[in-house]
């Protein structure tokens, strides 16, 4: 079965981050052979002044193939990986969502939309949980993790939001290099422009610093942009990304 593991809020401004946390519970299930993991991916949610963060208001979420009789004993790990890897001060939550048990596909993913308009509070994420059927739990603090850690599956769910967590390592910055070179590194599906054409296999792209990739369309994506006049594709900045 395919499940979607969601988390939010294990750090405090002093200690963690959220994805190491993450790290650690794919590792878990690796090492335990309950499945396989693929990419954890970093979704933004709504800045406001009234929303306690410690720095960009993102949660996390992966999936994975596993096997039915190991999502309990998967939530349980998960649940205490939380409880025991959280900085002190935190109010970390955990979601985990079967997607062949998911009730409502639609309502989830709008529900991941919304928590980037408007603030959301606990009391609604868990009513939507309940209807949906799905694992939501908090494990220390206020909990209010539980929100992000919700919203990162429904927008996991779109195919179409997130940041991998890892930078590419192709080539050293300022180095040109084709699209077939890229795409045979096996870590990126498609070179995809800001504005949405799809590079061909035989276009050049101009590689800058932190390079990282963007799930659009299912696919695992590097984006590029080119300023009027330029003959050569560059990879994007921290800047074009900020809304993934």
């Amino acid at each position: 079965m395919k499940i979607y593991v969601g988390i939010d809020d294990t750090d405090s401004i002093e200690q963690g981050a959220t994805g190491e946390t993450a790290k650690q519970i794919i590792r878990i299930i690796e090492e335990r052979r309950w499945g396989n993991c693929q990419g954890l991916t970093r979704h933004q949610l709504l800045l406001h002044p009234d929303i306690a963060y410690t720095s960009h208001n993102s949660s996390m979420c992966f999936t994975a193939e596993i096997e039915t009789a190991s999502l309990e004993p998967l939530i349980e790990a998960a649940a205490g990986c939380l409880e025991r890897d959280s900085a002190p001060g935190s109010d970390p939550g955990l979601c985990v969502a079967a997607e062949e048990q998911l009730r409502d596909v639609e309502s989830l993913i709008a529900y991941g939309y919304e928590t980037k308009k408007r603030i959301i509070t606990k009391g609604e994420a868990y009513e939507l949980a309940g209807k949906l059927g799905v694992h939501l739990s908090e494990h220390g603090g206020a909990g209010i993790g539980v929100i992000g850690a919700l919203a990162g599956v429904g927008l996991r769910m779109t195919n179409n939001d997130g940041r991998f967590q890892g930078r590419l390592e192709l080539k050293v910055p300022g180095a040109i290099i084709n699209v077939t070179e890229i795409l045979c590194s096996n870590l990126v599906e498609r070179v995809q422009s800001v504005d949405g054409y799809v590079l061909n296999k035989n276009e050049e792209v101009r590689l800058g610093h932190k390079l990282k990739t963007v799930l659009l369309g299912g696919k695992r994506t590097l984006l590029v942009y080119r300023r009027e006049g330029a003959l050569v594709w560059k990879t994007c900045t921290n800047a074009h990304l900020e809304h993934y």
